[in-house]
């Protein structure tokens, strides 16, 4: 559950997830064919491939919260900010690069650092929706009129 100060307390996921992998390792093992040392080894090739990205990400949120002043936050990207703010976490949004592990940890830190719920949820909707570096694997194999629909459909819904 977050928190007022945007942190999270994951204790609770983290038990479900827990629970949900220790249970699938006890499946495969149960099958008898080596195939919970298959998917434990697929999953540390996954740690290994995602972890740099993991640290970098978590680095600059913590750096985020350091260097930007707190009344720079709030006056840009605050509850005082109004529409402004929502426009900003919008565009912020739609150019961030990455994926949920840039994109998460950095809106928890801005809202760690004064901004407001309503521009981080416009920066994660916009992220989600609109994601510009994501927009030439979309043309390209989804077509230039599929892609141009969606954006239409999904164009609203940050702001």
């Amino acid at each position: 559950m977050a928190t007022r100060g945007g942190g999270a307390n994951l204790w609770l996921p983290t038990a479900v997830m827990a629970l949900l992998s220790l249970l699938a390792l006890a499946f495969a093992y149960r099958r008898g064919d080596g195939s919970h040392l298959q998917g434990l080894h697929h999953a540390l090739r996954l740690a290994l491939q995602v972890l740099p990205l993991l640290v970098f990400a978590f680095l600059l949120a913590g750096m985020v919260q350091v260097l930007i002043p707190r009344e720079t936050i709030s006056r840009w990207v605050g509850a005082e900010s109004s529409w402004r703010g929502i426009l900003l976490g919008c565009i912020a949004g739609g150019l961030a690069p990455g994926g949920p592990y840039v994109s998460l940890p950095l809106a928890m830190a801005l809202l760690r650092a004064g901004a407001s719920v309503g521009t981080m949820v416009a920066f994660l909707t916009a992220w989600s929706l609109w994601a510009v570096s994501r927009l030439p694997m979309e043309i390209g194999i989804l077509g230039w009129q599929f892609t141009l629909i969606r954006l239409a459909c999904t164009f609203s819904f940050p702001l």
